[in-house]
């Protein structure tokens, strides 16, 4: 950790101290995480329920049940980080889980489908609040001995939870309906906004000033507009005009909140974090690992149901075992791999999930057997996804002062959203695309994220000279010189 580090934390009020609430606080941090990526994935098989629901609403317009909740989820990753280091871990993390918990509520009692929208984009921002505030408590709480352990169970439960959100949406939605997958969470929301208003102890005010509202709503609208020109390139047609301004509008808005922010006392956007090399670089991995990742999630349970008539619940037992192996992974290389190899396990772990998607791609015309070929690539993939997930997580952090943690948190989170939005623009964008075979579709598809998850190798060797650059950072820091 930098030298100024200590220095920082005191300016900020005193540090948490670490000792037993360290394990419930990453329990919470884990169910909070378990729940906000399951609502990202656990709708999709109850399209055919929703259908039957709203039978007058078109499918273009339903398909935003899935993507209000993505696109502000999204938009709001970064600003969120910022704000729990400003207002306070606790709170946000407190504030966000009851905001998630009621808008839970909201969407199983729409009575309309453009209510079902709103109440799930609301639900988005809440999540958006959730995950860095709780990933900044864990690494505060945390001794830095034990953070790299910490880390491997919160992506553990991240992944798993993206892994067998359908398995859990099709018993629900066999077991009642569709309203069945957002009530759910109310009785959990609740217990969990309980156990963490007694668990959590309260922080000192940080003294600091809330972000520039200018810059984070810039940013805000940057990112979300980016996110759903990409997520609807495919359907609306690229050289739509609103799919055009969506992109050109948010790249636009994306360069105001940087630009202000380099300037302003209190920025919406910490740009000084990409000013570590290390960090910066664990971003490009996150961004190109985002979209291999996500590609993949889409196209695993597409590739069984429409290859090999796979039903949605055998499509989500299928891709079970690669999540399991994917907890296995990210507890290994956070209990088993120091710090100063991290970036090993994200060049070996991205290579591992590239092999996953060149052998489904040199297979993909014999493809008849599951156990002889989508399972063992499968577990490839899940143990890589593991692997680079937490040693992301883990490097890019290693370097941050205390009262940054959520901010660095919420910026490679987002790095890894906005990576997800491209992967999967650019699968239905190859799944969807005419004059070539099915086969030739998911081939390209395969193709994609191998050469996107080779990119993100490539990231993690560059992160060993950013490794190199901080540790020598910090001895001209100690000695004085720097």
């Amino acid at each position: 950790m930098p030298a100024s580090a200590p220095a920082s934390a005191s300016a900020s009020g005193p540090r948490p101290r670490p000792g037993p609430g360290a394990g419930p606080i990453l329990g919470l941090a884990c169910a909070v995480t378990f729940l906000a990526f399951l609502d990202a994935t656990v709708v999709n098989v109850a399209f055919p329920d929703l259908r039957r629901a709203f039978p007058d609403v078109p499918l273009a317009r339903l398909t935003w049940v899935v993507s209000a909740y993505a696109v502000l989820f999204a938009a709001l990753l970064a600003a969120a980080g910022r704000l729990a280091d400003t207002l306070g871990r606790r709170v946000l993390f407190l504030g966000a889980s009851l905001a998630f918990t009621l808008t839970s509520l909201a969407a199983s009692a729409a009575p309309t489908a453009e209510l079902l929208v709103l109440a799930r984009a609301l639900q988005g921002a809440a999540a958006a609040g959730m995950i860095p505030a709780a990933l900044g408590l864990v690494l505060a709480h945390t001794p830095p001995a034990r953070r790299a352990a910490a880390l491997g169970a919160w992506s553990a439960a991240g992944g798993l939870a993206a892994a067998v959100g359908p398995s859990i949406g099709g018993l629900l939605v066999e077991w009642w309906d569709w309203r069945a997958i957002f009530l759910v969470n109310v009785p959990l929301g609740l217990a969990l906004c309980w156990a963490a208003a007694r668990t959590i102890p309260r922080e000192a005010p940080t003294g600091r000033r809330l972000p520039d509202p200018v810059g984070t709503v810039a940013l805000a609208l940057g990112i979300g507009g980016a996110v759903t020109g990409l997520s609807q390139g495919a359907e609306w047609g690229w050289s739509d005009p609103k799919v055009l301004g969506l992109l050109l509008g948010g790249a636009l808005s994306g360069t105001l909140a940087l630009r202000r922010s380099r300037r302003h006392p209190a920025p919406a956007v910490d740009r000084d974090l990409w000013r570590d090399p290390l960090f910066a670089r664990a971003n490009i991995g996150a961004l190109l690992f985002g979209a291999a990742m996500y590609a993949w999630l889409l196209t695993g349970p597409s590739y069984l149901i429409e290859r090999w008539n796979y039903s949605v619940l055998q499509a989500g037992f299928g891709v079970t075992p690669g999540a399991i192996l994917a907890m296995a992974g990210a507890l290994v290389v956070g209990r088993r791999v120091p710090a100063r190899l991290q970036w090993a396990a994200v060049t070996v772990g991205s290579l591992l999930f590239a092999a996953n998607a060149l052998l489904l791609w040199g297979w993909v015309e014999d493809s008849a057997s599951y156990a002889q070929i989508f399972l063992p690539s499968g577990l490839l993939g899940g143990l890589g996804i593991g692997m680079v997930v937490t040693a992301l997580s883990t490097a890019a952090s290693a370097g941050l002062p205390p009262q940054r943690f959520a901010a660095g948190t919420g910026l490679l989170m987002t790095a890894r959203q906005l990576g997800g939005a491209l992967g999967v623009a650019a699968t239905a964008a190859l799944l969807t695309g005419a004059g070539a075979g099915a086969g030739d579709h998911w081939r390209g598809v395969f193709l994609m994220v191998a050469l996107t998850a080779l990119g993100a190798a490539l990231a993690g060797c560059s992160m060993r000279l950013g490794g190199r650059a901080r540790a020598a950072r910090a001895r001209r820091r100690s000695d004085g010189t720097g």
